[in-house]
Parts: C-alpha cells; sequence; structure tokens
C-alpha cells in the first residue's frame, strides 16, 4: 500500500521523530510506499521514499525541542498565525496527495495536521490514521481552542493509535470512551541490531577518566517536565559520576544549580547527536529518568534497557509500562532527591542485581519493544482499514 505520513516537526532531535523515521524503516521492508509531509529539509531515506519538504512561517511546539529553540508553542500562537501555518501545510499535503496518490493517510500528533486529513478525507476519501505521542494532547487540554476541530477528525478517524497505556487514558478522557473500539497502543521500540550483547566503553572511561568508577545516566531534553533538578540534588550523596546529556530552556538553571551547590560528580555536556548516545548507554551502571510530568513513553528509557542498563524511574505516564520495579528497574517517588539517592546507591553497591536487572532490561525489549513489532501493529491497521474501504 502507499502510506502517506504527516508530521509536524523535524525528523530529527525529539521522541517522536525517532518514532517515525523508524516505523517508516521498517513499513518499507513490509513492502509498503510511503511518502511524508514534514518541515524537514534533510533527506531521509531518499531512495526509498517521497518526502515533501513544508516551508512553515514559523515551526511551533507542544512542549520544546532540541533544534527549535525560541519556537512559540502551540498555545501562544495568534489566530493568524494557526492559519498561516496550516494554510502552507494543507497546500504543501494537497501537492503531496496529488503527485503520491496515498491508499491511506497516517498523523502522527493531535494538532493542526489532523485537520488537514480530514479536510483531504472529506474531498478525496482517502481514510487516515491519527497517532498520539503524547504531548499533542497537553496542549488540547491546556488550548481550548484546537479542540473542536480535532474533535471533528478524531470522529472521521479510521483508527487512531497512542504510544502509551496512559496515553490512552488521557485520550479517552478528552474524546470519549466511545472511540476505544478503534484504539490501539503502539509503543515504541528499538531496533535491536543497533544494540550488540557487549559494546566496546574503553573511549569513554579514557575520556572521562571512568576507569574504577561508577556512572549513572540522564539522557534528554533539558525541560522542566523532566525533573533533572531532583536529579542534581541527589547528586551529593550518590555514590558515582552524574553524566546529563541533552539541551534545552533548563541547562542555565541546572548550570547555575551544580555552581550553587558545589557538586563536583555531575558532568552536562550538552546535546548529542543519536549514533553518539550508546557508549554511554553501554558505560552506565544506572540510568536515571526523574519525571515529573506524565512521560508519554520514553524512548530514552528504551535505549538504556537495550544496552542491558537498568533504570532508576517515577511511576509517570507511560514508564510503568516498560520498567517493572524489582525486575528491570526499580521506582522511586517523583520531586524526591532522598529516594533518587537511595535508589541510586542500591544498584550501584550490589553489582549482581545490576546485572541482574540489566539482563532483564534487555529481554523486556527483545519480547515487546521493537520496531518491527510496532510496524507490523501498523501493518495490520493498513490492511483492516484498506480491506474496510473495499
Amino acid at each position: 500500500m502507499k502510506i502517506l505520513f504527516l508530521y509536524d516537526f523535524p525528523l530529527w532531535g525529539s521522541g517522536s521523530g525517532t518514532y517515525v523515521r523508524n516505523s517508516i524503516q521498517e513499513l518499507v521492508k513490509l513492502n509498503h510506499k510511503i511518502g511524508i509531509v514534514c518541515p524537514e529539509k534533510r533527506r531521509f531515506m531518499e531512495d526509498k521514499i517521497k518526502q515533501y519538504s513544508v516551508n512553515l512561517p514559523q515551526t511551533p511546539v507542544f512542549i520544546g525541542h532540541p533544534e527549535l529553540k525560541g519556537s512559540k508553542k502551540y498555545s501562544e500562537l495568534s489566530e493568524r498565525e494557526i492559519t498561516q501555518i496550516y494554510k502552507v501545510y494543507l497546500d504543501a499535503t494537497l501537492e503531496a496527495v496529488a503527485n503520491f496518490k496515498p491508499d491511506i493517510i497516517h498523523v502522527h500528533h493531535f494538532s493542526l495536521i489532523i485537520w488537514i486529513a480530514r479536510y483531504i478525507e472529506a474531498l478525496t476519501k482517502i481514510k487516515y490514521v491519527i497517532t498520539s505521542h503524547g504531548s499533542c494532547l497537553y496542549n488540547i487540554a491546556s488550548d481550548k481552542r484546537y479542540f473542536s476541530l480535532s474533535q471533528d477528525a478524531v470522529a472521521a478517524a479510521k483508527q487512531i493509535t497512542v504510544v502509551s497505556a496512559d496515553t490512552r487514558m488521557k485520550f479517552l478522557t478528552m474524546f470519549g470512551r466511545n472511540f476505544s473500539k478503534n484504539l490501539h497502543i503502539v509503543p515504541g521500540g528499538i531496533d535491536i541490531k543497533l544494540y550488540p550483547t557487549h559494546l566496546d566503553v574503553s573511549n569513554i572511561n579514557k575520556k572521562y577518566r571512568l576507569e574504577d568508577k561508577k556512572m549513572v545516566l540522564f539522557t534528554g531534553r533539558l525541560i522542566s517536565p523532566k525533573g533533572v533538578k531532583y536529579l542534581v540534588k541527589a547528586a551529593k550523596e550518590i555514590d558515582g559520576e552524574i553524566f546529563i546529556i541533552g539541551d534545552g530552556p533548563e541547562k542555565q538553571y541546572l548550570l547555575s544549580l551544580i555552581d550553587k551547590m558545589k557538586v563536583k560528580n555531575v558532568h552536562l555536556l550538552g546535546y548529542m547527536k543519536e549514533k553518539d548516545l550508546p557508549e554511554f548507554y553501554y558505560r552506565a551502571d544506572v540510568f536515571v529518568t526523574p519525571s515529573v510530568w506524565d512521560e508519554p513513553l520514553g524512548l530514552t528509557i528504551l535505549e538504556a534497557m537495550a544496552s542491558k542498563t537498568p533504570v532508576v524511574a517515577t511511576r509517570k505516564g507511560g514508564i510503568p509500562l516498560l520498567v517493572k520495579s524489582g525486575y528491570n528497574g526499580v521506582f522511586v517517588k517523583h520531586r524526591n532527591s532522598k529516594k533518587i539517592a537511595e535508589a541510586v546507591n542500591k544498584l550501584l553497591k550490589n553489582d549482581e542485581l545490576r546485572k541482574t536487572m540489566g539482563e532483564n532490561a534487555r529481554k523486556t525489549i527483545e519480547e515487546k519493544f521493537t520496531w518491527k513489532i510496532a510496524a507490523l501493529k501498523f501493518h495490520r491497521l493498513y490492511k483492516k482499514i484498506n480491506r474496510n474501504g473495499k
């Protein structure tokens, strides 16, 4: 089948972008022809997919994006700005539909691009699927201007998917439980081939002088909902070196907090490309995700677990779908630095427990969270829609 993706951010720099790229790669292997409309000038799988770049007057965000620093949030847009973005995206999508002639449109994120899918469906009868990655629902909840048109688009969608059970619950609360029949959980995953059972980390040890030292890791956007400040506040009590990889509006605050607390074991490395992260995941003894908001899923947690690294996490959002406390990680109360330090130290001091949890983490990924598994779920949904359509 020919599937046209609609996506409203660059393809790199965010969890949903990783989700979209990897889904496309696996769907191509299943013999689907893929096109994508998005604000991305870099070419992706140029010889295998059709890419239609949208030249938006501005690219707004739901919460934040490392490649869109200074962008307005959707909730900050004026009515005129919303309309301008809609018109540009609609023109680009109409051109893509005319050129690509898709059988199905697959929209990622509940934003104004689902209005576009609804408009095109009304004119052309091309059916569409919507995937929520979680953060888009916060936008609709906080800004009712987006609700009525989104409600209409949701009602006309043939299938809806979400990345976690928590996102499913939030969707049903927002739009109504009558949608539960056509609502499916399709969590993100890992390309397990990129995560061997062992990886040489001697370069990390040498560069950061980590021989015979324990390492604690956080990767992700530096925004207040991620709760990174609670890891920094726990640093003095943690018996290891803490590495924070990421960028965002909280960076300067975290630097000032590190300086104010005079902690010496916290290393803020800034944003890194995805290809540079695996060595850190493999080298880490513990991965910490101290989120204070309902994290939709947590792709960085998946990456850490695929690297056989146990996780210390808060029981927020979709995280319990991945982490099973006492099996592949440990849950702690959110906004509680003392509990973070206690859980991390417990793992750092017990090599056998850490190894067992790491092996269990890897097993969890292999059995439930690969991109191949996610793509197969989409493949079945597309077939169901196409079969019903005919």
